[in-house]
């Protein structure tokens, strides 16, 4: 029987979705959001707090600064409220409601920026406004976006637990937002020699890849500026899922009993495109990483109002009607 006292010491490594019986690909899919977070983030979040404070940068009272989409802000300040830090989030208008709620009863403060930046997204105007604090004094910036200690705690943590629990993996699904954990599990079969074909999943509009820069309404994937992380030439190929596909993605998921959110319906579309097109009729032994669960995104993607003014039509193209987003 476990028993912990932090929520920093509960997080489930071990859980996969066989996708083949719940949508058709071969896809086994790692699902990254039981812990106290919700998400993978809590990993990132964890390696680079102690990071800080090995480096003496973090002191008993001081105050963290971070940008982030949502689900960094909500590990942010879960290890705030457990270790006695304050914690000022800064965010977007796309960050989901439910994280801004639960950020807020965990003590953090929010902030939102609603000027968007040359490409038309939220990320370099919210990075603007973390250095002009940072400059003013007091506060710590953990940098997701440059930190090594994001990939390293993917690289010492995620990619050897798959590689213990799929010893013949062929492929590797991983979604980009700063790419910390797509690096981490790139660098780890890489330079263990493991012949892994390494497949990034970004979001269309997205400009971490070289894309052209367009609207994104789905928080968690794509960056509308160049992630400092990303190191192209430990990735094989790049797969880019119009939002429309990640929402008629979570709906066939929910509509099996598995909710999850909009970061895993981006990565299992582009799995499932991909092996269609690259492993037609086979059967290798492919996992996708899933980094968050579907309850955070109940006032977006599973929302009648909120998909017909922003993905007008979509909802009758949902595989079941009346599931999840239409009322009774």
């Amino acid at each position: 029987m476990p028993i912990i006292n932090s929520p920093l010491e509960f997080n489930v490594e071990d859980l996969y979705v066989d996708l083949r019986p719940v949508l058709g690909p071969p896809l086994f899919l790692k699902c990254e959001g039981f812990n106290f977070a919700g998400s993978v983030k809590l990993k990132a979040a964890v390696a680079m707090v102690a990071a800080a404070e090995r480096d003496g940068r973090l002191a008993p009272g001081a105050t963290i600064i971070e940008s982030s989409s949502g689900n960094l802000g909500v590990a942010l300040s879960i290890i705030a409220a457990s270790r006695g830090y304050r914690f000022v989030c800064v965010t977007d208008p796309r960050c989901n409601p439910a994280s801004v709620r639960v950020m807020r009863a965990l003590g953090a403060e929010v902030r939102v920026i609603t000027r968007p930046d040359g490409n038309g997204g939220f990320l370099e105007s919210r990075i603007r406004y973390v250095r002009g604090l940072v400059e003013s004094g007091g506060y710590v910036w953990l940098n997701q976006y440059a930190n090594p200690a994001n990939w390293l705690a993917h690289y010492e943590g995620t990619a050897p637990a798959i590689d213990k629990a799929f010893p013949d993996l062929d492929v590797l699904f991983v979604g980009a937002g700063t790419t910390g954990t797509l690096m981490g599990c790139a660098r780890y079969f890489r330079e263990h020699g493991r012949p892994v074909t390494v497949v990034a999943v970004d979001a269309v509009g997205s400009v971490t890849f070289g894309g052209i820069p367009e609207r994104r309404m789905v928080p968690g994937l794509g960056t509308s500026a160049r992630p400092e992380l990303v190191d192209e030439s430990f990735i094989d190929d790049v797969v880019h899922v119009p939002e429309g596909d990640t929402i008629r993605t979570v709906h066939a998921l929910a509509a099996k009993g598995f909710l999850f959110g909009g970061s895993t319906g981006t990565v299992v579309a582009g799995a499932a495109r991909w092996l269609a097109e690259h492993r037609p009729g086979a059967r290798p032994v492919a996992v996708a990483l899933a980094p968050d669960l579907g309850e955070r995104y109940l006032d977006s993607i599973y929302e009648e109002n909120w998909l017909r003014e922003n993905f007008a039509g979509l909802v009758d193209q949902l595989p079941v009607p009346g599931a999840g987003v239409r009322g009774a």
